[in-house]
């Protein structure tokens, strides 16, 4: 007697083929919506803050952070010392990446007189865990004056700075906000912190599972 054989058919087969490309053009995609997400919250961080820096000048004639009149600016009537005055000298001194300590600097004012004035959110207090802002990746953002001592040399009279932020990002982040090139332009990345940075170059090219520092000039 024969024995019977059993198995796929071409027909069979050529259908799981087509299942599995699907799943895997749908996984594909929904990596690709969920990058575009973070890309887009990111860029977002970008656009708002110039905002909130024009809103307080508007509001207060004064920069915020450096607002030498900030306790009678933002401080309810009932609590005149919720705050520390800056010096009143024009820019927001400090790095982008200061710390909270015995003596406030003014890149850490900045979040705090802005959140008392109604103009963003999050606390006002500096002793809060949360006080000090971060961006959808769980890396610091931070503002700080430009000039001379402008982190990887951006342009402009302030630079902000957002951390934590993968190459594979960089570079849709870049192309999202400026020319697609993170060392040139109005957007640079690179590594480090602080004043310790070290830009994006052929001899420090850009790597997608590296974490950067990108800084915008405005």
């Amino acid at each position: 007697m024969k024995t019977r054989q059993s198995g796929f058919t071409l027909v069979e087969i050529a259908i799981v083929l087509v299942i599995i490309g699907l799943l895997l053009g749908g996984v594909l995609k929904g990596q690709e919506l969920i990058n575009s997400a973070k890309v887009k919250n990111l860029a977002q961080d970008f656009r708002t803050v110039p905002l909130f820096i024009y809103g307080y000048q508007d509001k207060f004639r004064a920069l915020p952070g450096d607002d030498v009149q900030a306790s009678a600016h933002v401080c309810p009537s009932e609590d005149n010392a919720c705050t520390t005055n800056g010096k009143g000298n024009g820019k927001i001194d400090g790095t982008w990446d200061d710390e909270v300590g015995d003596t406030t600097p003014e890149t850490v004012l900045f979040w705090q007189h802005l959140r008392l004035a109604n103009l963003a959110s999050g606390p006002t207090q500096t002793t809060d865990a949360g006080f000090l802002p971060r961006n959808a990746e769980g890396g610091r953002l931070g503002v700080q004056s430009a000039g001379k001592d402008a982190p990887f040399g951006v342009r402009g009279s302030y630079a902000m700075c957002s951390a934590g932020i993968q190459g594979k990002y960089i570079r849709q982040l870049d192309t999202t906000l400026d020319d697609g090139d993170p060392t040139s332009g109005s957007m640079r990345a690179g590594t480090g912190s602080g004043t310790t940075l070290t830009v994006i170059d052929k001899d420090n090219p850009l790597d997608d599972n590296t974490v950067y520092v990108a800084c915008l000039g405005f």
